[in-house]
């Protein structure tokens, strides 16, 4: 395990690593050369311009201006100076969000966690000897800190349990403000939003088939005579294409400019297609208060057909699944949540031979003839405090996109959605196998002679001893991945070097440059269970090893600072969610504090402490405590207030009465591949509109000749 001085060379070793990531993006920001990679957002709204455009030859790519660099902090006070409002007009209340996940942490959870910890749980843990008396376990002086130092039965644990239910009453009360802020900013941002076509707009999957009527056509007699006072219009058919007919779009549009006609051909051709229209549409209503009620209710007495949900915006929309049926749907999640399992357990492999490198002087006692190699002092120190972090980090680096690939085959139709999914697979998986399988395969390792010599009856003792120890592991992790990892963010290397590539090769106009821009966006799918990770470390050592939680307010104040930097000038979010990801957000905090208040009460009762009993009612006021919050906070990011659209609606109709909605939609979701100004695309039929009486090519006399006749109604007359 790690000692100080492992810890020591390991801060010395990521400090350092972080400053000289910090000054290289100082000094390259204040390039003219790379303003489009720092500052790409201001770009991309059309505020910023060049400074290339200007001064001689060696001024447009190197900054002759030496004052400058004596300022090249002044990026820290500026990314903290935008207010909150603005921020929220200039990136949007998803951005404006996340950076609040890292202002709860650090100001609002785990300081005053750690002044109350400091204060009290460390004197105490410290005075006892327990741990210096102790024979069979393998302890460093980080350890004399932590509750592993208390002996068996004593009434030192009453400081613990007092502790443990102060630090969560208080995580209870400032979540309970933070999701009571964050639902009101969402319902804000919603009324005061501008327009958008999502607000007018429902997702409507499996559509049922028909003999009679096309796709398009189904879907407009359904919901004409279902929503006759509301229904809008609809886009359908070639615009939700998918497949094979795709696929040679997407080669055709590739292929260099004598193939245009080609391309022109194949698309008309997939138009005329009815085998590239999918059971799917985008249905749009004249008001958003009709929008609601149809996403919001059931349409039809089979609940697996004609299923409405609010549609993503036209940004967030994932076109491949689409056409997914609600069967296959099953299935393929089925599918996913067993690859899942397996994944998982399979990863419990590389963790073990991390956690091998993390406690190299347990192996020691069974291997001796190692010790020559390890023993010198500062080679050992570098393999304990600083390579099983980063070893730890190189292992995970393929797993966000193999989990979004995962989540993609299940088989969701929003952006938003999928960065949800995968962000929950995520978060999964670090608890599986970072957390809790570093903490069982570092046990083993860290206690393999009591493990192989003890009687079994010993070994549930040991590991409860042995838990808190492995604070050292995890203060390593910190470091290397919340230090230097946020700080290699801000310096963006990759997109750095991609840009001057494609600037050097293939720029040839301001438009081929602005397009070799790369501003990202916030990962959310990998970011936010990487936060998360951090708020479970802190919430199970906060009572058990309270000097791990100076290193977590480390990274969440270092990591405001610099996403917050990356949102005001770099970032360019795909797509506008409104905060929907916070109940995930506040879910994984519950099961983070459950799973503290039951490893503490599992410890204390492995150390015999008869206090250990008074902590059973912490995860059921937790659980109870989540019941209430989902119940008065949820509803407002799942679901719209009729009475708020209902407002919405009138003070439109009063500010705009001459709105042509039906234009404004039009177009709104129209496949990528045919945003072309050339193609012309059928108005929606207003038939509706001038005869109380839905047309359909359904055969008169035979009015049930459909299976799904009853889906529509049964006192229509056709």
């Amino acid at each position: 395990m790690g000692s100080l001085s492992d810890i020591g060379l390991a801060a010395g070793i990521n400090i350092l690593s972080a400053l000289g990531f910090l000054l290289a993006f100082a000094i390259l920001r204040l390039q003219p050369i790379n303003d489009r990679v720092y500052f790409p957002k201001w770009y991309l709204k059309g505020i910023r311009n060049s400074p290339r455009h200007s001064g001689n030859v060696v001024s447009k790519f190197v900054n002759l201006d030496f004052r400058t660099y004596i300022r090249f902090l002044n990026w820290m006070p500026t990314a903290l100076k935008m207010p909150e409002p603005e921020l929220i007009d200039h990136a949007g209340l998803d951005s404006a969000v996340y950076i609040r996940i890292y202002l709860l942490g650090r100001l609002k959870i785990f300081v005053p966690l750690t002044v109350l910890g400091f204060c009290v749980l460390v004197p105490v843990n410290w005075t006892s000897k327990t741990l210096e008396n102790a024979q069979e376990v393998t302890f460093s002086e980080i350890d004399k800190l932590s509750i592993s130092n208390i002996g068996q039965d004593t009434q030192r644990f009453w400081a613990h349990v007092v502790m443990a239910y102060v630090f969560a009453f208080w995580t209870y009360f400032v979540l309970y403000k933070e999701y009571k802020l964050i639902a009101s900013m969402r319902l804000h941002f919603l009324a005061s939003e501008k327009r958008r076509p999502d607000q007018f707009t429902v997702l409507v999957r499996n559509v049922p088939p028909d003999p009679d009527e096309s796709v398009s056509e189904h879907v407009e007699h359904f919901f004409s005579v279902n929503h006759q006072d509301h229904y809008l219009t609809h886009q359908t058919g070639f615009w939700g294409l998918w497949g094979k007919t795709l696929d040679a779009i997407d080669y055709h549009t590739a292929e260099i400019e004598k193939l245009s006609k080609e391309e022109d051909a194949e698309r008309e051709r997939v138009i005329s297609n009815p085998k590239s229209i999918m059971p799917a549409a985008f249905v749009s209503f004249k008001s958003r208060w009709g929008a609601a009620v149809c996403a919001q209710t059931q349409q039809s007495s089979n609940p697996t057909l004609w299923l409405t949900e609010w549609a993503p915006e036209p940004r967030d929309v994932y076109w491949s699944n689409l056409a997914i049926p609600y069967v296959e749907l099953t299935i393929r999640r089925s599918l996913m949540a067993v690859a899942l399992f397996f994944l998982t357990f399979f990863f419990i492999i590389p963790i073990a031979f991390v956690q091998s490198l993390a406690n190299l002087e347990g192996i020691e006692k069974v291997v001796p003839f190692l010790r020559p190699v390890i023993e010198v002092q500062v080679v050992k120190s570098l393999i304990q405090g600083f390579l099983p972090g980063i070893a730890l980090k190189v292992f995970l680096i393929l797993l966000p996109t193999i989990l979004m690939t995962m989540s993609k085959i299940e088989g969701f139709t929003a952006l938003s959605a999928l960065e949800r999914r995968s962000a929950s697979k995520y978060y999964l998986f670090l608890f599986v196998n970072v957390f809790l399988g570093s903490l069982i395969t570092g046990t083993a390792f860290e206690q393999l002679n009591s493990f192989l010599h003890e009687s079994a009856n010993k070994i549930p003792e040991i590991v409860g001893r042995s838990i808190p120890m492995k604070a050292t592991f995890f203060i390593s992790y910190i470091m290397v991945d919340g230090w230097a990892g946020i700080a290699a963010e801000i310096i963006r290397l990759k997109p750095l070097v991609i840009f001057h590539l494609k600037n050097t090769f293939l720029v040839k106009t301001e438009q081929d440059r602005e397009q070799a821009m790369d501003p990202g966006c916030l990962e959310f799918a990998s970011s936010e269970p990487r936060i998360q990770l951090y708020f479970l470390l802190g919430l199970v050592y906060a009572v058990v090893t309270p000097i791990l939680l100076p290193f977590i307010i480390v990274f969440f104040s270092f990591s405001f600072l610099v996403f917050r930097h990356q949102i005001i000038n770099v970032y360019n979010q795909q797509y506008e969610s409104g905060a929907s990801f916070w109940p995930d957000v506040h879910g994984r905090l519950i099961v983070a504090m459950i799973v503290s208040q039951l490893l503490l009460m599992g410890l204390m009762s492995t150390q015999r402490a008869p206090q250990s009993t008074l902590l059973l009612g912490l995860p059921v006021i937790t659980i109870c405590f989540h019941s209430f919050c989902k119940g008065r906070f949820e509803p407002a990011f799942v679901k719209l207030p009729l009475q708020d659209a209902m407002v919405k609606d009138t003070l439109e109709r009063a500010t705009e009465p001459n709105l042509n909605l039906r234009d404004y939609l039009k177009y709104a979701y129209i496949h990528p591949v045919f945003h072309s100004d050339d193609i012309e695309h059928p108005l929606a039929i207003e038939e509706e509109e001038r005869n109380p009486l839905v047309a359909t090519k359904r055969n008169r006399s035979t009015p049930g000749d459909s299976k799904y006749a009853s889906e529509t109604s049964s006192d229509i007359n056709f």
